[in-house]
C-alpha cells in the first residue's frame, strides 16, 4: 500500500525541528518514504488523504499507564497516593483475565482516539485466580491496533513486611522474576517493528524488595529488555525510603544498579538537584504524568530542570484510576501549564511539550530509531488533528493550536501504515460495545464494594 497525505500541517519533531505550513508525508507499507513541503512526489497512491486544515505529528507515545485501572475510575477521589492504594488494593485483588481485557481493550480505544500510537502499560497485580494477565492485555492491543510495551510488573512486600498491599496481592520473590522472564520469553518482540515488547518493572521501592529490584536488573540486562518502576512520586515515598534505607528514593535506585539508558522512571516528582543530574549523566528516562501528579496532589515535577540536564522525559497519562480522562493528547497542554506553574512562563514551550509527547516518549522506551519522528524510513505512526472549526479559528501556528487549544479530534491515527482510528472513532471497533463490555466487567469488579 502507499499512501500520501498531502497540503497538511507537519510538525515532524526531527532532530532540526522541521516544521511545514503545507506538505505531504508518503507512507508506502509500514514505513515512511517521504516527507517535505508542497506537493507529494509524482507517482501512483492506493489512496489520497487531503490535510488541508490538519496538522500531522508523530503519533504519540504513552510511557506509563495501568490499563487495568479503566475499571475502577472514579473511586478514592479525594485520597493521597498511599491512602489511594490502601483503598484500591482489595478491590484490584479481584480482577481476572476478562476483566484486565475489558478494561485494557477500553483504555487502549482511548488512547489512540487522543493520537496514541504506542503505550507502555505497568501491570504489577497477578491475583492467585486472575488467569492469564498478559495474555488478556495482549488480545486487547491486537483489537485496538496499537503497539504496546507491557511493563511485567511485580509485588513481593505485603502489609505483614512493612509495604502497602495486602499480603494475598504479592507474590514471592522467585515467583515474580520467573513470571518476568516467562512473560519475556513468550511475548517480547526485539525487532524494529514490533508491536508488541516487554520490560521488567518492578511496581515500587514500597512495594518491593531490594532482592526483587536487583534480581530484575539482572534479569533484564541478561535478557536485553528494559526496565521501569515508579519512583520519587510523593513525600511519603521519600520519608518511608528515608527511614528504611537512610537515603531518597533517588539515591536508593542508584545503589541497586537502576540508573542507565535502559531504565525509565513514572513521575519523577521529589528529586534532589544531585539526583537530576545523575538520571541525566546516566541517560535514565523519566516518564511525566502531569494530570495524574495533580489528581492525586503529588506536586509538579521539574520537567525544565530535567530537559536542561538531558534526561529522556516523555509524558505518561497514568492509570485511569488517577486519571480518569485517560487521553494522551491532553497531557501535552498539562505538561505545558504544570512547569509553567512551576518555573514561569518560560519553563516549557509549546514545541517541547511535543517532544516529550513524541521524541521523548521514544527514547524512553528504547525506540527513538524507528519512532517519535516524521523521517523517511521511519515507522508510519502517524496523528492527523483536525483544526478545523471554532476551537481552532484564528490560531495560525497549529503546534500552539494542538498544545494550547482543546485536544483536537483525530482525522486519521496510522500505525505502521494501518489506518486505526478514522473521523474520530476507532476503526475495527464499536466504541458503543467496548463500553458495555467495560460496564459490565467494572459492576462485576465492584459487586461487593
Amino acid at each position: 500500500m502507499k499512501t500520501v497525505i498531502e497540503n497538511a500541517a507537519i510538525a515532524t519533531v526531527d532532530g532540526a525541528g522541521t516544521e511545514h505550513a503545507s506538505g505531504h508525508v508518503v507512507i508506502e507499507n509500514d514505513r515512511i518514504a517521504a516527507v517535505g513541503a508542497g506537493k507529494a512526489p509524482d507517482g501512483e497512491y492506493d489512496e489520497r488523504v487531503d490535510g488541508s486544515g490538519h496538522l500531522v505529528t508523530p503519533g504519540l507515545i504513552n510511557t506509563h499507564h495501568h490499563l487495568y485501572q479503566w475499571a475502577t475510575r472514579g473511586l478514592a477521589a479525594d485520597h493521597t497516593l498511599f491512602e489511594w492504594l490502601v483503598a484500591l488494593y482489595p478491590i484490584w485483588g479481584r480482577l481476572d483475565a476478562d476483566i484486565t481485557h475489558a478494561a485494557a481493550t477500553a483504555g487502549l480505544t482511548r488512547l489512540a482516539t487522543t493520537g496514541c500510537t504506542t503505550v507502555a502499560d505497568h501491570h504489577y497485580v497477578f491475583p492467585r485466580d486472575g488467569g492469564d494477565q498478559i495474555e488478556a492485555l495482549a488480545a486487547a492491543r491486537i483489537r485496538v491496533g496499537v503497539r504496546l510495551h507491557v511493563v511485567r510488573g511485580s509485588m513481593d512486600r505485603g502489609e505483614s513486611q512493612g509495604g502497602l498491599p495486602p499480603d494475598n496481592l504479592v507474590e514471592e520473590t522467585e515467583a515474580a522474576l520467573l513470571g518476568t522472564e516467562a512473560a519475556i520469553d513468550r511475548f517480547h518482540d526485539d525487532s524494529a517493528g514490533a508491536h508488541l515488547q516487554i520490560a521488567a518493572g518492578p511496581c515500587s521501592p514500597f512495594s518491593v524488595s531490594e532482592r526483587l529490584m536487583t534480581g530484575a536488573a539482572e534479569l533484564a540486562r541478561r535478557k536485553g529488555v528494559r526496565l521501569h518502576t515508579h519512583l520519587a512520586e510523593t513525600i511519603d515515598e521519600e520519608r518511608q525510603c528515608l527511614a528504611e534505607a537512610g537515603c531518597t528514593p533517588a539515591e536508593y535506585a542508584d545503589k541497586l544498579g537502576w540508573l542507565g539508558d535502559d531504565v525509565w522512571f513514572a513521575h519523577s516528582i521529589h528529586l534532589a538537584p544531585e539526583a537530576i543530574r545523575r538520571m541525566g549523566a546516566t541517560g535514565t528516562g523519566a516518564a511525566h504524568c502531569p494530570t495524574s501528579n495533580g489528581r492525586l496532589g503529588a506536586g509538579i515535577a521539574p520537567v525544565r530542570q530535567l530537559l536542561d540536564a538531558g534526561v529522556p522525559v516523555g509524558l505518561g497519562v497514568d492509570g485511569a484510576a488517577s486519571n480518569e480522562s485517560g487521553g494522551l493528547g491532553e497531557e501535552l497542554h498539562q505538561s505545558l501549564l504544570q512547569a509553567r506553574q512551576r518555573g514561569g512562563p518560560r519553563a516549557l514551550t509549546t514545541r517541547e511539550a511535543l517532544w516529550m509527547g513524541t521524541m521523548g516518549g521514544a527514547r524512553c522506551l528504547g525506540r527513538e530509531n524507528d519512532l517519535g519522528s516524521i523521517e523517511v524510513g521511519k515507522l508510519a505512526d502517524l496523528a492527523v488533528w483536525e483544526l478545523n472549526g471554532l476551537n481552532y479559528a484564528g490560531i495560525t501556528d497549529p503546534v500552539a493550536a494542538l498544545v494550547l487549544g482543546a485536544t483536537p479530534p483525530i482525522a486519521r491515527l496510522f500505525v505502521g501504515g494501518a489506518t486505526v482510528v478514522t473521523g474520530g472513532s476507532p476503526r475495527e471497533q464499536s466504541e458503543d460495545e467496548i463500553a458495555r463490555e467495560l460496564a459490565v466487567a467494572s459492576a462485576r469488579l465492584r459487586e461487593t464494594l
